[in-house]
């Protein structure tokens, strides 16, 4: 007896209660007739229930296995070099040469270009981004939100590489010829880069932790006469500061992992700016490095062992800080009861009576540091700037503060904006003359200066779609696994814990592990199927989160209806809890579409050339691809301009085309769904 014929007998045995005077028995009996056989049924199907369980727990884990795994690699070959050379002098050698006579591994200049590119970047990004959540969350009526949220989204689906173009072509052009310089190519030139990648990540989760504090709480404020700015400032955004504080984390992570643009932009100097203040001077980052020297070195050598010996330390780097943020948002998760949104991050409490006499401590502190890193003619003219700010901020009118908070506030959504359409401007504008059937159509000749980008779009669309093929079942099963057979516990936890480092691995660390992995020691070679698989890794964690939330979207009273009329727990799964959480799981799905079309460093070294007149035969073949092809395009062809802004619209379009499917998506089935 099948299981809807078994559902059946309790339907008719309970229609014939409410008919029946002896209804009550007769449906008393068929009831228990009826779950005999459906643990009969449960019985004879425990095994394959048991197996599903097992298949999804493999699954799960595989996340974990991944971290382990890269980590086990980037140490096999990293440690070498810290033996050869020496942890101390590797870490704080200052000069970084290994192609000289002697050479030198010190790579001491490439973690301050590092810190110093992100502490710019952050200088940028943290007032913008903070600025425009507060618009899109306090000031934006809903129809104007509906627009700039999207468009601040947008930011997030613009490949880094058409960034890095357009820091190449532009950006260092201008600020050439703005500052009188011989080359724009700077620290100032991947600040600015980075600082407007890492915007919509601090803008988006701002606005959730804005957003999450309580109406009573602005309610209150308003009831107590203070004006909206006031309660915004002294109300909404401290209740938020857990929130916004891993924001800024987060951002910052995205910032030291980045490597196409500012591999561009930056000048790749291995060099510390002196004096360290001179945002002009060219620098290089651990990304840079990796990215520019792993393609031509010695595999076993010192150098290529070094090279890994600075991915471990990126790696360690953005864990410190992926880990850091991870903390902060546990913690304002497990501060969220009731209407209690805001939780100290350290759990201590400073004493009214030592808070002055801490910030005077504090601002001589900062104008020492400020003294050591310039000079004092500089401090003093920072200090006073910021002295000055705090005497009007004190001596203005409420409504004039107000007025000039709001305008400051708009300012920032306007230059957000105002890039965005700067950026698209510029590429469609100079890229559209490219756009033709002969140059969507046919091989590139000339290194690329004349024909099409044929062969990169359709490989492109082969590691797309290879990618998903792969990373899309292992993502859903890991999701259904966690959501659906299992508690929250450590062993949860702990998976959890190793999705969200994969998540946030750096992709230039997965270019290293596909190549040291599937390239070396599998022997795979530059191809195809070693493009897919690193590209697959890298998306897994995007797959596992947004299935995870899609089923915990479906109310939980639709699994318990299903089981108690006999269905088994995977029955449940599949016929009940997926079928409505499809929507979100497509969205995730089209997002990683967007985001595998648009990467370059993953496939650096494991799957692309930039010139193939043939498609691949087969999974074992490498492939042309448009983010790699825009990048030896923009940065080693002179005289292919209008080859390169037609690649990058290409490239664009079709990573926009896909992140405006996911919206629409969202934004339809927030309308049309409604438990």
């Amino acid at each position: 007896m099948t299981d809807s014929s078994l559902i059946k007998d309790v339907r008719e045995a309970e229609s014939q209660a409410q008919s029946d005077e002896n209804g009550g028995l007769i449906f008393m009996l068929d009831v228990k007739t009826s779950v005999s056989h459906i643990t009969a049924g449960r019985r004879n199907g425990s095994f394959t229930e048991q197996a599903i369980r097992s298949v999804w727990f493999l699954t799960a884990i595989f996340a974990v296995f991944a971290v382990f795994f890269i980590l086990i690699f980037l140490l096999k070959d990293g440690l070498p070099a810290f033996e050869e050379i020496g942890v101390v002098d590797f870490l704080f050698g200052s000069t970084w040469n290994p192609a000289g006579a002697v050479p030198s591994y010190g790579a001491f200049p490439l973690i301050t270009g590092t810190i110093l590119v992100t502490i710019g970047a952050m200088v940028i990004a943290t007032p913008l981004g903070i600025g425009s959540a507060v618009y899109i969350s306090e000031l934006a009526s809903p129809r104007v939100k509906g627009v700039v949220k999207p468009a601040v989204e947008l930011l997030a689906g613009i490949p880094s590489v058409v960034y890095g173009f357009f820091g190449l072509i532009i950006l260092t052009d201008w600020l050439r010829v703005t500052f009188d310089v011989p080359s724009g190519e700077s620290w100032l030139a991947g600040s600015i880069l980075l600082g407007i990648m890492a915007l919509p990540t601090i803008i988006s989760v701002s606005e959730d932790a804005i957003s999450a504090v309580p109406r009573e709480y602005k309610e209150g404020s308003f009831g107590l006469g203070a004006t909206h700015w006031q309660t915004i400032s002294r109300v909404i955004v401290p209740s938020a500061l857990s929130g916004i504080t891993a924001a800024l984390i987060l951002g910052m992570g995205r910032a030291i992992g980045e490597t196409m643009a500012v591999m561009m932009v930056t000048g790749n100097a291995a060099i510390i700016p002196d004096p360290i203040t001179d945002i002009l001077s060219p620098v290089r980052t651990l990304t840079g490095t990796l990215g520019i020297e792993m393609g031509e070195v010695a595999i076993g050598s010192t150098h290529y062992h070094a090279l890994f010996a600075l991915a471990v330390i990126l790696l360690a780097i953005t864990l410190i800080v992926n880990l850091s943020a991870m903390f902060i948002l546990s913690r304002i998760n497990a501060g969220r009861s009731g209407s209690a949104v805001k939780t100290r991050i350290f759990p201590f409490k400073i004493p009214d009576l030592y808070r002055n006499e801490l910030r005077i401590m504090g601002l001589v502190i900062s104008l020492a540091i400020l003294v050591c890193i310039t000079d004092i003619i500089t401090a003093t003219i920072i200090a006073l700037i910021a002295g000055a700010a705090i005497f009007v901020k004190r001596n203005l009118s409420v409504q004039t503060a107000q007025k000039v908070a709001f305008s400051l506030v708009w300012a920032s959504i306007g230059i957000v904006l105002a890039v965005l359409a700067i950026i698209l401007s510029d590429i469609i504008i100079q890229g559209l003359p490219a756009i033709t059937p002969e140059f969507l159509t046919e091989s590139p000749s000339r290194l690329g200066r004349e024909g099409g980008i044929f062969p990169a779009i359709v490989g492109t669309l082969c590691l797309v779609f290879g990618s998903i093929a792969f990373a899309l079942p292992m993502g859903i099963g890991a999701a259904i696994y966690l959501t659906e057979y299992t508690r929250e516990c450590r062993l949860t936890k702990f998976i959890r814990a190793g999705v969200d480092l994969l998540n946030g691995t750096p992709s230039i660390v997965f270019g290293l592990f596909g190549f040291a992995f599937l390239v070396l020691y599998l022997n795979v070679g530059v191809s195809l199927l070693a493009g897919q698989i690193t590209l697959g890794l890298m998306i897994l964690p995007t797959i596992i989160r947004t299935t995870e939330e899609a089923l915990k979207s479906v109310p939980q009273s639709l699994r318990e209806g299903s089981l108690a009329l006999g269905a088994t727990q995977w029955q449940t799964i599949r016929k009940v809890v997926l079928p409505p959480a499809m929507p979100g799981i497509i969205t995730g799905a089209i997002l990683s579409i967007g985001r595998v079309a648009g990467e370059t460093a993953p496939i650096l070294f494991t799957a692309v050339v930039f010139s193939r007149r043939y498609l691949p035969d087969s999974v074992f073949e490498p492939v042309m691809a448009l983010p790699y092809h825009l990048f030896v395009l923009s940065t080693n062809v002179p005289g292919a301009e209008t080859n390169q802004y037609g690649t990058a619209l290409v490239l664009i379009a079709l990573v926009v085309f896909v992140y405006m499917i996911a919206i629409y998506i969202r934004n339809h089935y927030q309308k049309t769904i409604k438990w």
